[in-house]
């Protein structure tokens, strides 16, 4: 399934794996603004593309209209959907990604069995963790005076912490990198390779709730397996295959973006690099800035029926994509939006979405990012992008560094 043609109006033929809206696409959600707030293409299996504060709001909080039940943004063709109906998992439970793939009423339990998972109290039990191993991972590399900050670092650091938190066997890092890959990212275009990794991952997931309700322990996976739906029934163990099954997906690639993204500004941006080594405290609103600045999610709605919105009639079937990132660079909202201010005191941005459907896991995505670089920083304050030419971007579902060489005095 490829869409190579040059673009030739973003209003009505926007490509998101355009090479150049890979790298950039702030000037397009900009032009966008001005005259086409919500584009459509019929790409990649067609959609709409709102890139208004306003609207992407509004339309992340139409549930069920716009449903969550399909949050990839592009759309398999009929023949492919025609094959996933044949499957009974998928007809029962959907993408089996559960809240983030749900409506209400499942959404709302399902989130509410999550929830105590991932306050900002209970992430602090993956605190020393996190620290132990940013420092791991730089201990392998401070004395080369080079790394790539993304393969080595960036995209290291949650696989493992989300391997901690469900705890499974964190030999499969590196399977579980790539299983993500295949979905958010690969899988978008290549619709085969998306569902033959969305097998593998549900068949590792089965494993592993089958060995732990024959083993149940205190931890997260027996957790969720000891709950309960609305109805007071136990909940299906399918279902917790889908709630692991998310952790994966939406725990891993959004947060190594952020990491990786905010190591990209750093490297490429000298007086903020300088800034943030000297004024340490400056952290909190620094990440908020960052992510920000760098979101890296876009998600997707199906239109459950016909919906009208401002000027705009969005058919039953169509995909939406919840534009997050060109929301947080609306001048409307947002003074001098494309800019880092790492001191930007008011700063209503919606990253990890808005509506019912916003991030369930921000607060740990927010301590690993905060413990990443502050770690990075205390031990190599001083560093660069070494080759920009050289720096990969991937794009569709999640935008961030992919390939991040920077230099640094060796510690040796």
């Amino acid at each position: 399934m490829t869409d190579t043609a040059p673009v030739d109006d973003w209003g009505t033929d926007y490509d998101i794996f355009d090479s150049g809206y890979v790298r950039d696409p702030a000037p397009v959600w900009d032009e966008l603004r001005e005259r086409c707030p919500v584009a459509h293409t019929e790409r990649w299996g067609g959609s709409f593309l709102p890139t208004r504060y306003q609207d992407v709001q509004a339309l992340a909080k139409m549930v069920p209209e716009l449903s969550s039940a399909d949050p990839l943004v592009t759309t398999p063709p009929p023949e492919i959907i025609e094959e996933l109906m044949l499957d009974p998992v998928f007809e029962r439970y959907g993408a089996n990604a559960a809240p983030i793939s749900e409506d209400p009423p499942v959404h709302g339990w399902t989130r509410r069995l999550l929830l105590p998972h991932f306050t900002q109290k209970a992430v602090q039990a993956h605190r020393q963790y996190t620290l132990d191993l940013a420092n791991r991972l730089i201990d392998d590399f401070i004395d080369a005076g080079t790394a790539d900050a993304a393969g080595q670092y960036a995209q290291q650091i949650p696989p493992r912490v989300i391997a901690h938190l469900m705890d499974v066997d964190e030999s499969r890092v590196d399977d579980f990198t790539y299983w993500v890959q295949c979905i958010l990212e690969l899988g978008l275009a290549d619709v085969q390779l998306r569902l033959k990794y969305r097998r593998v991952i549900r068949d590792y997931f089965q494993e592993v709730v089958e060995e732990k309700l024959a083993n149940p322990d205190d931890g997260f996976v027996s957790a969720l397996l000891a709950g309960t739906d609305d109805n007071g029934e136990p909940v299906d163990p399918m279902r917790v295959v889908g709630m692991l099954n998310l952790q994966l997906i939406a725990g891993i690639d959004t947060t190594w973006s952020s990491i990786g993204s905010a190591l990209w500004h750093f490297g490429t941006h000298a007086a903020d690099r300088e800034r943030m080594a000297a004024e340490p405290e400056l952290w909190p609103t620094a990440i908020e800035e960052l992510l920000r600045f760098y979101s890296p999610v876009t998600m997707g709605r199906r239109a459950a029926q016909d919906v009208s919105y401002g000027e705009v009639t969005i058919p039953q079937g169509s995909k939406v994509l919840m534009n997050f990132p060109a929301a947080n660079r609306d001048p409307e909202i947002f003074d001098r939006p494309d800019e880092v201010i790492l001191d930007r005191p008011h700063n209503r941005h919606i990253a990890f979405g808005a509506g019912i459907h916003r991030c369930a896991g921000s607060n740990l995505a927010r301590l690993e990012m905060d413990i990443a670089l502050r770690t990075w920083f205390e031990r190599i304050p001083d560093f660069e992008v070494s080759d920009p030419d050289a720096v990969t971007w991937a794009g569709g579902q999640v935008r961030g560094p992919r390939c991040l060489p920077v230099r640094f005095p060796s510690a040796s």
